[in-house]
């Protein structure tokens, strides 16, 4: 109980510093910029490379200082990186398409990983100044733009009409399929479409049942939504429904389900099984 009191004793520095680099984010947002791509073709701004800056920055200054890992540093090898008990992954600015097409549907996502699990993360939403925030021994908050701040949990699902969260960016086959199956088993369904960890929170929050995701991620841009999710109550899980973990050789994710509460099974809706 001390330690996880100590650990979240850090989660209202992490509020801050995520608020913070949002601040510098809009100020490239408020203003033309140019868009460079990475050598994997996804997109980069200045607004990404400033909210970087800054937290790697503060997060240096808190004690005691921990490794850091975001998709905007230089890359640690896992030779190195093996040997972290506990670290900082980052990604500074989580749906970068939906920054260039100035939609709003972007964040900043810090999470403290132990033992590849994030035990602390904070989703801040610079546009509205939306934030989500948890740990592990404390619970997890919506907080609004005049900070506000009120608990939030899943909601459950054990069959019927169910409300489906969906990729804006990275539609696609595998889920239309997966809609599909759920259409024959449980009838109609909603949906609602968003951008980067924003879909996960919606889960966290009870606005929404499910958000599969079938097709790539990387462990920065899900981290710190999965603790919000987890200690509301939900699951982020594989297809085979093992938690998802951190700190891989591979940074890459596999395909995930982000569920809220009840004894649905979801990943038999993958195998088409009943």
């Amino acid at each position: 109980m001390a330690e996880d009191q100590k650990r979240c004793a850090e989660l209202e520095q992490v509020v801050a510093i995520a608020a913070a680099a949002g601040d510098r984010i809009l100020e490239v947002y408020e203003r033309d910029f140019q868009v460079d791509s990475k050598a994997d073709g996804s997109p980069l701004t200045e607004a990404d490379t400033a909210a970087n800056h800054l937290i790697v920055e503060r997060l240096a200054t808190m004690v005691p200082r921990r490794p850091l890992l975001s998709e905007e540093e230089k890359l640690v090898e896992y030779s190195e990186r093996a040997g972290w008990h506990r670290f900082w992954l980052v990604d500074p600015l989580d749906g970068t398409r939906e920054f260039t097409r100035r939609n709003g549907e972007f964040t900043v996502n810090i999470a403290l990983i132990e033992d590849g699990r994030p035990l602390l993360g904070v989703v801040y939403v610079p546009v509205s100044g939306i934030t989500y925030l948890a740990c592990h021994g404390v619970g997890a908050f919506k907080q609004d733009a005049d900070g506000t701040r009120r608990r939030i949990q899943v909601r459950h699902y054990d069959g019927g009409r169910a409300t489906v969260v969906a990729s804006r960016s990275h539609p696609g086959a595998e889920l239309d399929g997966f809609l599909t199956r759920l259409r024959a088993r449980e009838g109609e369904y909603e949906t609602t479409s968003l951008g980067s960890s924003l879909k996960i929170c919606l889960v966290a929050e009870g606005s929404a049942d499910i958000y599969p995701r079938l097709g790539p991620t990387s462990e920065w841009d899900t981290a710190a939504a999965q603790c919000v999710l987890e200690v509301a109550g939900g699951r982020l899980t594989d297809l085979e429904g093992r938690t998802l973990s951190y700190n891989k050789e591979s940074l890459l994710n596999p395909w995930f389900l982000a569920s809220g509460g009840g004894s649905y099974d979801w990943t038999s809706i993958m195998s088409g099984g009943d």
